[in-house]
């Protein structure tokens, strides 16, 4: 009976991780080990890696968000934005090859400033305020430029076990993060948003 029950959850296990829609090619960048930590993050100096950065993502089923493959591309996008030799406050899943709509943020307006996950999200609202920044991404070295970013914004995502849209307002340096973050999925970088930065103006880069 022990044996019966075992293989009906094992089939059970099966049939979810198999309506996920990953492809081929997704699944081999992803790995089946969480434990493979970071991977590598495409360069705007590589034409390649410069066009598929600049390709738009697609948006995860609520099926996706329940499967292996996905716990495992959330495991190693924390390592690799946590890579101490090259570390961000943001990362998205495009940057390392996945294009899918998924992105990390270093969510500096809560306690512990922790890191989390966002799937199939989308800036609904930006906010009328609006300030320079300096900006740098992991995809685009050695180099920092001033963005204009909205000081808030009103986001929505795929809550990652009930599948429904979850809300909230986010505003600050966070808030900038993830329009950061969100540009791309849609295959926008910061560097298509320069500005002149005024000549009084100061402050940290933000290194995504």
């Amino acid at each position: 009976m022990k044996k019966i029950i075992f293989l009906i959850l094992m089939a059970s296990v099966m049939a979810c991780n198999s309506s996920n829609t990953f492809t081929e090619t997704e699944l081999n960048l992803i790995g089946n080990s969480a434990d493979a930590g970071k991977m590598t993050v495409l360069q705007t100096t590589a034409k390649a890696d410069s066009l598929l950065l600049r390709q738009v993502s697609a948006d995860f089923t609520p099926e996706d968000l329940r499967s292996a493959p996905y716990a495992i591309l959330q495991s190693r996008l924390l390592a690799t934005v946590n890579d101490p030799d090259h570390p961000g406050v943001g990362i998205a899943a495009p940057q390392v090859g996945i294009l899918r709509n998924l992105i990390a943020v270093q969510r500096f307006d809560k306690e512990g400033e922790p890191f989390e996950f966002y799937a199939n999200p989308v800036i609904e609202v930006y906010g009328e305020q609006t300030a320079i920044g300096m900006e740098g991404c992991l995809s685009v070295p050695d180099r920092s430029e001033a963005v204009n970013r909205s000081q808030s914004i009103v986001l929505s995502y795929l809550h990652e076990a009930t599948g429904e849209r979850i809300r909230e307002t986010v505003e600050g340096f966070t808030a900038v993060i993830f329009q950061h973050e969100v540009d791309h999925l849609n295959g926008i970088l910061y560097i298509d948003r320069m500005v002149e930065l005024p000549s009084d103006a100061a402050g940290d880069t933000m290194e995504e």
